[in-house]
């Protein structure tokens, strides 16, 4: 059970004029909890200093602060320290294993598979690879409930794929991935897995160490953290064994530089260019130590409950189609017949309530949906009854508004 005066540590919750704003689109962006804006205040001010290069005890100390995040950061999933890169988020962490290892793995023949419903930036960085190495892109179809068709995806499979890239959890359908399946899969022919668990860290309890992925990639800002940061998480033998090369250049990342050579850092140093998000990292841990001593088991307990009412009441009408499967993780997409999902999303921000409305950042699966976008309303730690009965409200007034009812 969470405690019911949590909404307090969010001052992202109200309005201008300090009435309740429904927020519903977490799985855009999490509202930030005043432990995640104070840790941050002190970074950018008081305690702030470079890091990794100077020898005054400011830096110093901050650089122990800036590595503390990533101790933290990597614990929270399950991880080691050693095997955790901060990036700009999850989108640069996919972007890097494309560049990194894609472009020193993939060759001409080779095949990169993907699923129906991913998000554009687990597809955009795939098909740039793919043009560079002539590597090839399939796609796997989804189930009738919208989960990743994992069936197809093993009669698909073959020798010559080398990497599997697949969302943990749709960031549209809440779909959840049977992971045990798809690593079982992508090691029954070699293939390197790469996760995108921006949906399902914030959501799922998760323990790397037994996931048996080979690439984890997720952002700061959806679990309750700052924007501008994020983490991909690399197996421990992929970073020793050479088959990454650096994507960025600059200081930090190197060993020695000359202009006839230049020798790299070791491991996640090497993937790490410039100086880095500092501030970021330090509210980060915050935000991990923030979700962790709330506990993901009971946010997810939480958003399960807050997901089934929302879809009951959402069927119950019938000029409604919900999307994905009933036990969809925290998010609820659905449309509503002769309504546009903007049209809906701009009725309810005049009643203080947000939600998401459009692609979502996932044209393909909309046109495999077969509607041009889609309403997603998504929760979070600070979810309440009162948020639905607000959204239903609002739904309500808008079929009232369009002659529905």
């Amino acid at each position: 059970m969470l405690p019911a005066d949590l909404r307090a540590d969010f001052p992202g919750l109200r309005t201008a004029d300090g009435a309740p704003w429904h927020y519903l689109d977490t799985a855009a962006t999490a509202q930030k909890p005043r432990a995640v804006i104070d840790a941050m205040a002190r970074a950018m001010g008081e305690d702030y200093a470079t890091v990794h290069r100077g020898v005054y005890a400011r830096s110093a100390n901050m650089t122990a602060a800036y590595e503390a995040a990533r101790e933290a950061v990597a614990r929270f999933v399950g991880g080691r320290a050693d095997e955790l890169i901060f990036t700009r988020g999850a989108t640069e962490a996919i972007n890097l294993v494309a560049q990194s290892w894609g472009r020193a793995s993939l060759r001409p023949g080779d095949r990169i598979m993907l699923s129906q419903l991913e998000h554009h930036s687990n597809i955009v960085p795939w098909q740039l690879v793919a043009e560079a190495t002539g590597a090839q892109i399939d796609v796997v179809p989804l189930t009738d409930d919208h989960r990743i068709d994992l069936e197809a995806a093993e009669a698909m499979i073959t020798k010559r794929h080398k990497m599997v890239a697949f969302a943990h959890v749709s960031n549209v359908l809440g779909s959840v991935l049977d992971t045990a399946r798809a690593a079982a899969m992508a090691r029954s022919v070699g293939a390197k897995l790469l996760l995108d668990g921006c949906q399902a860290v914030p959501r799922l309890p998760l323990d790397l160490a037994t996931l048996d992925c080979d690439f984890y990639a997720f952002s700061a800002h959806k679990l309750y953290g700052p924007t501008g940061i994020g983490a991909l998480w690399v197996r421990g033998d992929l970073l020793e064994s050479g088959e990454m090369l650096p994507y960025q250049g600059g200081g930090a990342m190197i060993d020695r530089v000359a202009f006839t050579g230049t020798t790299f850092a070791p491991g996640t140093q090497r993937f790490e260019a410039g100086t880095p998000a500092i501030a970021e990292a330090i509210a980060f841990h915050a935000a991990v130590d923030y979700v962790g001593a709330i506990g993901v088991e009971a946010i997810h307990a939480l958003e399960t409950r807050l997901t089934d009412r929302l879809r009951r009441e959402l069927l119950a009408m019938n000029d409604v189609t919900v999307f994905g499967p009933t036990d969809s993780a925290g998010i609820v997409s659905f449309a509503i017949d002769d309504i546009h999902s903007h049209d809906l999303g701009t009725i309810l921000d005049e009643a203080g309530v947000a939600i998401r409305a459009g692609h979502h950042c996932a044209q393909p699966l909309m046109d495999y949906l077969g509607v041009p976008a889609t309403a997603r309303a998504s929760f979070g730690l600070y979810s309440a009854d009162d948020d639905i009965d607000a959204l239903l409200e609002g739904i309500a007034r808008t079929r009232r508004l369009f002659g529905k009812a």
